[in-house]
């Protein structure tokens, strides 16, 4: 397992672009493509690179939006290194298929496109589209590393493309609510917080299906482009388990932290409002799951404590062997608010946003309960942000600037574990200290 923390000129080398990397990388402005004008009456053209889970999901999510809801977008291609995957997605929109990602870029009058590849590619993949004139969303995590956030970010401010990051309750109202409560002074000087994901499999997480009969070596349906799909990380022999199974691998995934907790403090900082950290320390193990009985590198158990210069602390909580949640938690020193109900992926219902005064603020402070309807669970309320802020230009629920201050307290609690450290941030020079 080595290590695969790096710097900047590290990533600009590992990511293999030749001769567009320095200008997509360097330290001059870029010139992007020219991008299609979208008249306000124009169909949108949507394209899906990776479309395997996610990707097909995220596929999923814009054809109820077109057929459903009638929003005027239209999926005319997909990418993915796996033919059988890519002529399936393919079917299912009517869309062309494109075995490199380039390809699929250069598509005629292509507006947007969600990435849902496996982690490593995330970075070179959101510049490079950005970069031919394409706005994104992009599956969580924004990257792999955070080093490779701050260069998305850059780029997109570069080249003022349109940027969702896909945490989807990040487009939760309630979430909203509270960061409106909390930056006008509703709960008093922030303190301390808790968010977390919880997850109990017996067979072990990600173990997802592998398909026996796929591999480099086939042909037809049963191909897989395995070189492409490595792209910047260290070559090795098939291993069907890494391709199907690629969260268990440093490699490809920082395991829960780029998972599940990429999700869950994505829409903490809704709340808290987004910024760097100064003080990222991590600590857990596998307890039930290892590389021995699981071929898993990542922890099973991943704990994670956040200090932020503006004066609090965020506690981060995961297991994948035991599902019992540690409630949502936003704690100032006048009030506390508490979150209750599943994200609006779920059920039509409601969501509540508890706000209750600690006991010396009670005649300052109200108690109160605020409840949020739920929108049906194929109503995607964080793909119709993007899709809307495509036309009318503006700012995404998570762009890259707050997707990569996320993406720094993420990137270094991995970091933090496999080191056994303290990670310290310099948010004024955006930089690791030390």
């Amino acid at each position: 397992m080595r290590d695969r923390s790096i710097n900047r000129r590290q990533f600009i080398q590992r990511s293999t672009l030749g001769t567009a990397a320095v200008g997509l990388l360097g330290t001059g402005m870029i010139r992007p493509a020219p991008a299609r004008v979208i008249g306000v009456n124009d169909r949108l053209n949507l394209g899906v690179i990776g479309v395997g889970g996610r990707g097909g999901a995220i596929l999923g999510e814009m054809l109820t939006l077109k057929n459903k809801y009638e929003f005027n977008i239209e999926v005319v291609a997909v990418c993915d290194v796996y033919e059988r995957r890519l002529q399936a997605a393919a079917k299912r929109c009517n869309g062309k298929a494109y075995r490199d990602y380039h390809e699929l870029l250069a598509h005629p009058d292509l507006d947007a496109v969600a990435i849902a590849t496996p982690d490593h590619w995330h970075a070179r993949i959101s510049m490079d589209a950005m970069k031919a004139g394409k706005d994104i969303y992009c599956e969580k995590p924004m990257t792999l590393y955070w080093e490779e956030a701050k260069e998305v970010a850059r780029v997109a401010r570069e080249t003022k493309r349109i940027t969702q990051i896909g945490v989807q309750s990040a487009s939760e109202p309630r979430f909203w609510k509270a960061h409106e409560v909390i930056s006008s002074g509703g709960i008093g000087q922030l303190i301390w917080s808790q968010t977390g994901s919880y997850r109990n499999d017996r067979q072990g997480d990600w173990n997802w299906p592998i398909d026996k009969t796929a591999g480099p070596d086939k042909t037809g349906l049963d191909r897989v482009d395995w070189k492409t799909w490595l792209g910047a990380a260290p070559e090795r022999p098939w291993e069907p388990e890494r391709f199907f199974r690629f969260r268990k691998f440093w490699d490809y995934s920082g395991g829960q932290a780029t998972d599940l907790l990429y999700h869950a403090l994505g829409h903490h900082e809704v709340s808290l409002g987004f910024e760097f950290p100064k003080r990222v320390v991590a600590s857990g193990g596998n307890y039930v799951f290892d590389l021995k009985n699981d071929h898993r590198e990542v922890p099973d158990t991943f704990l994670v404590l956040i200090d932020y210069p503006t004066g609090h602390s965020t506690v981060l909580v995961s297991t994948q062997v035991n599902q019992t949640r540690v409630p949502e938690t936003i704690r100032g020193q006048k009030a506390t608010i508490t979150f209750s109900g599943e994200r609006s992926e779920g059920e039509p219902g409601k969501n509540t946003l508890t706000i209750t005064p600690e006991e010396p603020f009670r005649e300052e402070v109200k108690e109160q309960v605020i409840a949020f309807e739920r929108e049906p669970r194929d109503a995607y309320p964080h793909m119709k942000n993007f899709l809307e802020c495509v036309r009318s230009r503006k700012e995404c629920n998570l762009n890259a600037t707050a997707g990569y201050k996320v993406m720094v307290a993420i990137g270094l609690s991995v970091k933090a574990y496999r080191e056994n450290k303290v990670m310290l941030f310099d948010p004024e020079k955006e930089q690791v200290i030390g």
